[in-house]
């Protein structure tokens, strides 16, 4: 009966298009007597290429929303009465109505349809399993992905055509899709193939993968489709065996993984399409974010990828990936390769797996991470004019020169880069993505020309082999192994090497220019446009549908978002939304603030590099004044205290109105940089006090002291401040700390501080966005003193290095003098 009921629901919900069960057509036909036309390749189809493709990502359709009721956890969209839009919930964790997909492939049919030549499809196609009360199934996740592949015949199919005998004539453009781990069931575990899922999506994508790829497809779940036959192809990565959320496998480093059979696979079509003198994309669903301490793939894997990327840098254009949300980039540097952990024998640096799904909460974390990371990466002087020609008749060691050698050459060849889309789901703003790459002298690309080459020299060696001849010819084409190469030939692991028969790729050819990735060329990227409907105003469901965007508060202690309106009520009962569109959010192109010329590498790095600045250039400052709502808190000593913590000293005289000072100013490219990442759906000032405020304690230039929730204490400043014996224990839950009504320590310790704006002191303070006073300058002490802080405060008064105890009456200084050596105090060694 609940078989019967879904499948009625999802055929009234979804078209009853009928799905052919033929191979897609290729984008330009291999037949000798296509023609070229003004400038463009033509296929049999008279299509002409159009130098743009749409990547599309995590749909998540449910067809148990519904609209106007409650987003809270426990009815996740589909009971009780609440906010929920008729389009979708925007900010919160509900999944996709089926009324968002259908708009959206209606709006791709009229707007997108005849000016893209591809699609990129980067999976989670089914619903998420948030409900209890309604398990997943099996039928329930295929039938929702049987639905999506029906939308991409109904916008991209030939009708005319679906029940001729030529399969290649059934879409006027490829589509090529990838696995999502909610794809699967359960959701996050594949098992190595062939498995009953590997066989499933064969039968689901039998038109979209080409006849001479199903097996390997059944094997593993990867393929790949030329979308310009004998020039450019897309490989459809199964990111899901690299994924460490996947308990089913164990990386790639063991043969007898997936993760390591496929990684050797894609070494060889990698290689096969260098012979052919073809250009790859590579596409997957979960993509290779690592930081200091987060990561989403394995570590071997990454490893792997990282090589193969920097290795195949002449064939490799670009990478895609959707699953986490949130719209950003990532670089892969090859200075990090590390052979022990390429063959899987050390242990791996301790990383938090970022788990099948990332938060607001976690996002901002690991947003947070990266921006640190960036802060370090090498730093392109400025040189003018008259210094550059200098430097041309110098001896190549300006600062310049060793930036160039520091990042792999001017074309960065050291680092790789990865986009991350953001999604269709509503988890802030539903979103597509359109890129523009160069389809200049497409047509007369010699898909032969580099093929010799490549087949005199393309052969891979065993690492030992390709170190030693690095070592007899020092070949320039190896750029970025040398130090897999110095840990290779340590005699202390030799055994270990020479066990693993570990192949590495070979590197481009000598005679190779830099790739598509790195120096603008036929199929580079130029830019990209970035789409987003506006729930709020679409949905109309509130007086003022523009305000407030999503700040923090709608998270619940489990990470749950529920949203922007939770707790409102729709101002009328039947729905009434404005006509649903994607509006452009920017375009790299014409956006003045990250000033991205094209989507090489090196554009990349240098934004990376602005955006990791804690002393931003002029003009990628945002000044931000003091709010003149509160008089600036002062010291006894005369000092002023500023929201960050820091003291200045007053000025007696020229002192400006306080609305006049400027704090320390913030990077801009970094503040929109994260508005970016959550699809301007948050606050402003919520970003501003979750990204941008120095919090108290010091921070300056530290890559965390602008993002307060995620510094926590600074050591230094917290041992300078608060000497001798730890505070007692004292307001915990109580109302004498800084807890607030209904939350525990740990989630006032996480958005308290100066810059959350969550205030501390007595019972029945208020939350304050202009930041709390010191308890110090609170006019209500306490009636009667507790016997722990009474204690603690007569140990802080004895200690020596207390102001009041370093100088005698006699102005003799009394502070023992290895104090002043550095061996006392907050100095001391551990």
């Amino acid at each position: 009966m609940q078989l019967l009921i879904w499948n009625l629901l999802l055929g009234a919900l979804s078209s009853s298009h009928a799905v052919p069960t033929t191979t897609q057509k290729p984008l330009i036909g291999t037949n000798q007597e296509d023609r070229v036309e003004n400038n463009l390749t033509r296929g049999s189809s008279g299509r002409p290429l159009r130098g743009r493709f749409l990547h599309i990502s995590d749909l998540h359709p449910d067809p148990f929303y519904k609209y106007h009721s409650s987003s809270s956890q426990e009815d996740a969209c589909h009971r009780g009465e609440g906010p929920a839009g008729i389009l979708g919930a925007e900010t919160t964790d509900c999944d996709s109505p089926i009324s968002l997909i259908n708009a959206t492939f209606k709006w791709i049919n009229d707007n997108l349809k005849n000016d893209i030549d591809f699609v990129i499809w980067t999976g989670d196609s089914a619903r998420h399993d948030n409900d209890e009360q309604i398990p997943r199934t099996v039928e329930q996740v295929t039938s929702l992905n049987r639905m999506l592949v029906d939308k991409f015949v109904e916008v991209f199919g030939k009708e005319e055509n679906i029940n001729d005998t030529d399969p290649t004539n059934d879409f006027i453009i490829p589509i090529i899709p990838t696995w999502g781990n909610n794809d699967i069931l359960p959701h996050n575990i594949l098992a190595k193939g062939p498995n009953p899922w590997t066989k499933r999506y064969l039968d689901i994508w039998r038109k979209f993968i080409p006849e001479e790829q199903r097996h390997s497809f059944e094997r593993g779940g990867w393929f790949y489709v030329e979308v310009i036959p004998n020039k450019l192809a897309v490989i459809s990565l199964n990111t899901l065996y690299f994924f460490d959320s996947n308990a089913a496998v164990d990386g790639c480093a063991d043969p007898s993984e997936p993760g390591h059979q496929h990684f050797e696979w894609l070494r060889i079509q990698l290689q096969f399409l260098r012979q052919r003198g073809m250009k790859a994309i590579l596409m997957g669903h979960v993509p290779p974010a690592r930081t200091e301490s987060k990561m989403s793939w394995d570590e071997t894997c990454w490893q792997r990828y990282t090589l193969w990327l920097h290795q195949f840098r002449d064939v490799v254009v670009g990478s895609v990936y959707g699953h986490m949300n949130i719209d950003h980039f990532m670089l892969q540097d090859s200075h990090n390769l590390d052979l022990l952990s390429l063959l899987g024998t050390n242990e791996p640096t301790k990383r938090t797996s970022m788990g099948d799904e990332i938060n607001t909460q976690s996002a901002a974390s690991y947003l947070t991470e990266l921006r640190s990371e960036w802060s370090h990466l090498p730093k392109l002087p400025k040189v003018s004019s008259k210094k550059k020609t200098e430097r041309k008749k110098g001896n190549g060691n300006s600062k310049e020169d060793n930036f160039l050698k520091n990042v792999g050459g001017p074309r960065a060849e050291r680092y790789s880069l990865s986009l991350v889309s953001p999604s269709v789901i509503p988890n802030y703003f539903p979103s597509l993505r359109v890129i523009d790459y160069n389809i200049t002298n497409a047509e007369t690309r010699s898909p032969t020309s580099n093929m010799l080459k490549a087949r005199v020299d393309g052969h891979d060696r065993n690492l030992l082999e390709l170190c030693r001849a690095v070592d007899r010819e020092g070949s320039s084409e190896n750029l970025g192994i040398a130090m897999l190469c110095n840990q290779a030939m340590d005699g202390s692991i030799d055994d270990e090497v020479e066990k693993s028969k570990f192949k590495i790729p070979r590197g481009p050819p000598k005679s190779s220019p830099p790739g598509p990735a790195y120096s603008p060329q036929t199929f580079s990227w130029l830019g990209y446009t970035q789409y987003y409907a506006n729930l709020t105003e679409i949905n109309d469901d509130f007086t003022n549908s523009t305000v407030p965007r999503a700040t923090n508060e709608g998270v619940v202690s489990s990470g749950w978002k529920e949203g922007k309106h939770h707790g409102k009520h729709p101002k009328e009962s039947n729905p009434s939304p404005s006509k649903f569109e994607f509006e452009i959010e920017y375009d790299t192109r014409d956006d003045e603030i990250f000033s991205l010329k094209d989507l090489t590498v090196m554009s990349y790095l240098t934004l990376a590099g602005r955006i990791g600045q804690f002393k931003p250039e002029k003009g990628d400052r945002i000044p931000t004044q003091i709010s003149d709502e509160k008089p600036r808190a002062q010291e006894p000593d005369g000092h002023d205290i500023l929201q960050s913590g820091k003291k200045h000293k007053k000025k007696k005289k020229h002192r400006k109105h306080p609305k006049h000072e400027k704090r320390k100013a913030i990077n801009r490219v970094w503040f929109t940089f994260v508005g970016r990442a959550f699809v301007g759906s948050r606050d402003d000032n919520d970003l501003h006090d979750e990204f941008g405020q120095p919090s108290y304690g010091g921070g300056e230039g530290d890559p965390k002291g602008e993002t307060p929730q995620q510094q926590g204490t600074n050591p230094a400043s917290a041992d300078k401040e608060h000497p001798g014996p730890p505070p007692p224990d004292v307001g915990k839950g109580t109302g004498g700390g800084p807890t607030k009504a209904g939350s525990d320590g740990n989630d006032a310790q996480q958005h308290g501080g100066a810059g959350s704006g969550s205030s501390s002191g007595s019972s029945g303070s208020t939350s304050s966005k202009s930041g709390a006073s010191p308890r110090i300058h609170s006019e209500n002490t306490p009636a009667e003193e507790n016997a722990d802080v009474k204690k603690h405060n007569e140990e802080l008064e004895k200690r020596h290095d207390r102001a009041s105890n370093k100088v005698d009456d006699d102005g003799k200084d009394n502070v023992s003098k290895k104090f002043w050596s550095g061996h006392g105090g907050a100095d001391k060694d551990p």
